[in-house]
Protein backbone atom coordinates (compact mmCIF):
# COMPACT_ATOMS: atom_id res chain seq x y z
CA UNK A 1 0.00 0.00 0.00
CA UNK A 2 1.17 3.59 -0.69
CA UNK A 3 0.59 5.90 1.87
CA UNK A 4 2.46 8.94 -0.47
CA UNK A 5 3.22 9.77 -3.53
CA UNK A 6 6.76 9.80 -2.57
CA UNK A 7 6.56 5.85 -2.56
CA UNK A 8 6.39 5.82 -6.41
CA UNK A 9 9.29 4.88 -8.06
CA UNK A 10 7.90 6.94 -11.20
CA UNK A 11 7.94 10.07 -8.35
CA UNK A 12 11.77 9.62 -6.77
CA UNK A 13 12.96 9.22 -10.31
CA UNK A 14 11.45 12.30 -11.71
CA UNK A 15 12.74 14.17 -8.77
CA UNK A 16 15.87 13.24 -9.03
CA UNK A 17 15.67 14.46 -12.99
CA UNK A 18 14.59 17.59 -11.97
CA UNK A 19 17.66 17.91 -9.61
CA UNK A 20 19.73 17.09 -12.44
CA UNK A 21 18.12 19.48 -15.04
CA UNK A 22 18.65 22.35 -12.58
CA UNK A 23 22.38 21.17 -12.65
CA UNK A 24 22.51 21.11 -16.60
CA UNK A 25 20.69 24.14 -16.96
CA UNK A 26 23.51 26.18 -14.64
CA UNK A 27 26.23 25.21 -17.20
CA UNK A 28 23.91 26.97 -19.63
CA UNK A 29 24.75 31.09 -20.91
CA UNK A 30 23.93 33.27 -19.19
CA UNK A 31 21.53 34.92 -22.00
CA UNK A 32 19.66 31.72 -21.81
CA UNK A 33 18.01 32.46 -18.18
CA UNK A 34 14.86 33.30 -19.13
CA UNK A 35 14.56 31.15 -22.53
CA UNK A 36 15.49 27.84 -22.79
CA UNK A 37 16.63 27.77 -19.43
CA UNK A 38 13.18 28.51 -17.44
CA UNK A 39 11.47 26.37 -20.11
CA UNK A 40 13.19 22.96 -19.41
CA UNK A 41 13.29 23.98 -15.53
CA UNK A 42 9.41 24.30 -15.56
CA UNK A 43 9.16 20.71 -17.87
CA UNK A 44 11.27 19.30 -15.26
CA UNK A 45 9.59 20.11 -12.09
CA UNK A 46 6.56 19.58 -14.04
CA UNK A 47 6.70 15.81 -14.23
CA UNK A 48 7.06 15.01 -10.27
CA UNK A 49 4.55 18.08 -9.15
CA UNK A 50 2.05 16.32 -11.58
CA UNK A 51 2.47 13.21 -10.15
CA UNK A 52 2.55 14.17 -6.72
CA UNK A 53 -0.97 16.23 -6.79
CA UNK A 54 -2.72 13.44 -9.14
CA UNK A 55 -2.35 11.13 -6.09
CA UNK A 56 -2.76 13.55 -3.59
CA UNK A 57 -6.80 13.98 -5.25
CA UNK A 58 -7.29 10.49 -4.30
CA UNK A 59 -9.79 10.22 -7.56
CA UNK A 60 -8.58 7.26 -9.92
CA UNK A 61 -9.65 9.95 -12.52
CA UNK A 62 -8.00 13.10 -11.71
CA UNK A 63 -5.16 10.99 -10.90
CA UNK A 64 -5.25 10.05 -14.90
CA UNK A 65 -5.35 13.18 -15.60
CA UNK A 66 -2.71 14.58 -13.70
CA UNK A 67 -0.66 11.74 -14.70
CA UNK A 68 -1.54 12.22 -18.60
CA UNK A 69 -0.15 16.25 -18.03
CA UNK A 70 2.90 14.86 -16.49
CA UNK A 71 3.55 12.67 -19.47
CA UNK A 72 3.08 15.64 -21.84
CA UNK A 73 5.60 17.63 -19.48
CA UNK A 74 7.72 14.78 -19.83
CA UNK A 75 7.65 15.54 -24.27
CA UNK A 76 8.02 19.02 -23.77
CA UNK A 77 10.94 18.36 -21.49
CA UNK A 78 12.39 15.89 -24.24
CA UNK A 79 12.18 18.19 -26.83
CA UNK A 80 13.89 20.87 -25.03
CA UNK A 81 16.74 18.90 -24.20
CA UNK A 82 17.40 17.65 -27.91
CA UNK A 83 17.32 21.50 -28.52
CA UNK A 84 19.40 22.51 -26.44
CA UNK A 85 21.83 19.52 -27.29
CA UNK A 86 21.97 20.57 -30.96
CA UNK A 87 22.70 24.57 -29.43
CA UNK A 88 25.54 22.66 -28.03
CA UNK A 89 24.35 24.09 -24.65
CA UNK A 90 24.87 20.50 -22.79
CA UNK A 91 27.63 18.41 -22.14
CA UNK A 92 26.51 15.04 -24.37
CA UNK A 93 27.44 12.76 -21.36
CA UNK A 94 24.89 15.11 -19.05
CA UNK A 95 22.49 15.11 -21.68
CA UNK A 96 22.60 11.08 -22.49
CA UNK A 97 22.32 10.59 -18.84
CA UNK A 98 18.92 12.79 -18.55
CA UNK A 99 17.87 11.34 -21.66
CA UNK A 100 18.21 8.07 -20.30
CA UNK A 101 16.42 8.95 -17.33
CA UNK A 102 13.62 10.57 -18.71
CA UNK A 103 12.85 7.59 -21.28
CA UNK A 104 12.35 5.63 -18.15
CA UNK A 105 10.48 7.96 -16.44
CA UNK A 106 8.23 8.38 -19.82
CA UNK A 107 8.35 4.36 -19.94
CA UNK A 108 6.82 4.47 -16.33
CA UNK A 109 4.44 6.65 -16.72
CA UNK A 110 2.63 5.24 -19.95
CA UNK A 111 2.52 2.21 -17.88
CA UNK A 112 0.53 3.71 -14.91
CA UNK A 113 -1.61 6.00 -17.44
CA UNK A 114 -2.46 2.05 -19.27
CA UNK A 115 -3.26 0.71 -15.52
CA UNK A 116 -5.31 3.34 -14.71
CA UNK A 117 -7.94 3.10 -17.60
CA UNK A 118 -7.77 -0.15 -16.73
Amino acid sequence: MLNSYKDLIVWQKSFELAKEIFQLTGQFPRSELYGLTDQIKRAAVSIPSNIAEGFARRSRKEYSQFIAIAFGSGAELETQILLAKDLKLVNEEKFEKSLRLLDEIMRMLNVLIRRLKE
